[in-house]
Order: C-alpha cells, then sequence, then structure tokens
C-alpha cells in the first residue's frame, strides 16, 4: 500500500456539526418524550466535532464491514426491500480490499464524539492510548484506476485491470456512511478527498454505480445519471454474474466531467 498514492500530506481533519443531544442522550430522550418534531431536535445545543479523513488500511477491515452492513439495511432501507437488501450484502455489498491495497479507500473519523449507549460506531483498531477517546469510524469510500464499477471481493464480474487516464473514468467507489453520522457533511469530505486524489492521478472524469439512496447526493456534486440497470432481471453479464440470479434493487451509472 506505496505512500505514493496518498492524495494529501497528512490526513485531513474538519469540524462537522453535530446536536450536542446525541452526545448527552438523558437530554435527548427527554425532548423526544415531549414530541417535539424531531427537525427541532437537531438545531438545539449544536457543537463541531473533529473528522479525520485517512487512508484506510488491512487492520479496518472488520470495522468497515460492520459500518456497510449497518448503512445499507438502515439507509437505504427506504428505496429496497429487506429482501433486496439482504440479497445485496450476500452478493455485491462489502469490503473490496484492492481498493485498500492500492491506497484508494478512505474512512471518516470522529476525533472528538461518544456514540450513544447502547449503540456500537466502529472503533478504530490502531487506537491504543487509553487516556485519550477512542476515534470510531463515522464513514468509508475511495475511487478506483480500476475497470471495477463496484462490488466487493466476494462479488463475482470483477475487472481489475487498470484504467488509462488519458481516455477512462475513474471510478467512485463503495461510500457508506453510519446512519448516526448521516448528513453531517461526511460524504462530501470522502468525495472531495477522492476527486482530488483521482485529479491528481491524471484522471479527468469521474463516474460510479450509485444505489437509488445515493443519487440526489451524487446529482448535487455534479454527477449525471447516464442509465439504470434494473437490477431483479439484469439483461449485461456483469451485473448478471456479481447478483449471481439473485433479487437485488437497481443501481444507476452516474458520470462527472470538467466544466
Amino acid at each position: 500500500m506505496g505512500g505514493d498514492n496518498l492524495p494529501i500530506s497528512a490526513p485531513l481533519t474538519r469540524k462537522t456539526p453535530m446536536p450536542l443531544l446525541s452526545l448527552f442522550w438523558p437530554m435527548r430522550l427527554f425532548f423526544e418524550s415531549c414530541r417535539w418534531p424531531r427537525k427541532w431536535l437537531g438545531l438545539v445545543l449544536t457543537i463541531r466535532v473533529d473528522i479525520c479523513i485517512r487512508q484506510a488500511v488491512s487492520a479496518d477491515i472488520p470495522a468497515l464491514q460492520a459500518l456497510i452492513e449497518t448503512s445499507v439495511r438502515r439507509l437505504q432501507a427506504k428505496d429496497y426491500t429487506a429482501a433486496q437488501i439482504e440479497s445485496a450484502l450476500a452478493t455485491v455489498y462489502g469490503v473490496d480490499t484492492q481498493l485498500i491495497a492500492d491506497g484508494t479507500y478512505f474512512v471518516a473519523e470522529s476525533l472528538s464524539a461518544e456514540p450513544l449507549p447502547g449503540e456500537s460506531l466502529p472503533k478504530d483498531p490502531r487506537a491504543s492510548n487509553v487516556n485519550q477517546p477512542e476515534p470510531v469510524i463515522a464513514g468509508c469510500g475511495g475511487w478506483s484506476k480500476r475497470q471495477t464499477l463496484y462490488g466487493a471481493d466476494h462479488c463475482a464480474g470483477r475487472e481489475d485491470s487498470l484504467l488509462d487516464p488519458r481516455c477512462d473514468a475513474a471510478k467512485i467507489r463503495a461510500f457508506f456512511v453510519h446512519p448516526d453520522w448521516a448528513r453531517r457533511g461526511i460524504a462530501s469530505m470522502i468525495l472531495e478527498a477522492c476527486e482530488r486524489a483521482a485529479g491528481s492521478a491524471g484522471f479527468t472524469r469521474l463516474e460510479m454505480g450509485a444505489t437509488l439512496t445515493g443519487v440526489p447526493f451524487y446529482r448535487a456534486r455534479g454527477y449525471k445519471e447516464l442509465e439504470r440497470d434494473r437490477g431483479s432481471a439484469p439483461e449485461r453479464g456483469h451485473d448478471a454474474d456479481c447478483a449471481h440470479g439473485q433479487t437485488r434493487g437497481p443501481i444507476s451509472r452516474l458520470r462527472r466531467a470538467p466544466g
């Protein structure tokens, strides 16, 4: 995992808003018991927490797998059926270790916030100082210089041959945010790091295979939808192999070019 692929000289750190009520859970329970509209809760005593973007390492894999499963089951439930979600987790979603080996996969860590009691945000496996709060992994995502559009190690139909920056689009890959950190700018921070890194590698175009849940986010960042794979009855060989004939939800292909 060579350092030459690192797009930033050191891990990027940024402060992101977080409602204080999410830290002081008795207050949150009180306000929720009063039946306040949920949108009001996010406006009460908002603080800012440090978020660090760093390269993923092999030791992160168990935490990343747990984060991905939690993210998919909770955040994609409004766009996909339970059967589609479980099938996708079994055949498509998961960790792509090639991205980690290439040095093109990133994690977003919270450096100063604690999860609510009973919640299990994945911990940074490298943390060892008992006197400091353990960082928690709030999200992950990456980019790729290889042909594979989407899919974890266990997804069939992978194409790991290298892309040509002169004529190919780099791939934006495997973005997942823990539900407790959704809509706090985590995905935007990771996407910015990926776009910079791909640009430094000579790529001028970017594309991805996005879930229906992710399409609005990418559209807002300037990506345009090219086509939509319906999923349940794939016609192209790669989709059919990757889904193994199982029911899977639609995936959209988006692209962004300069200007």
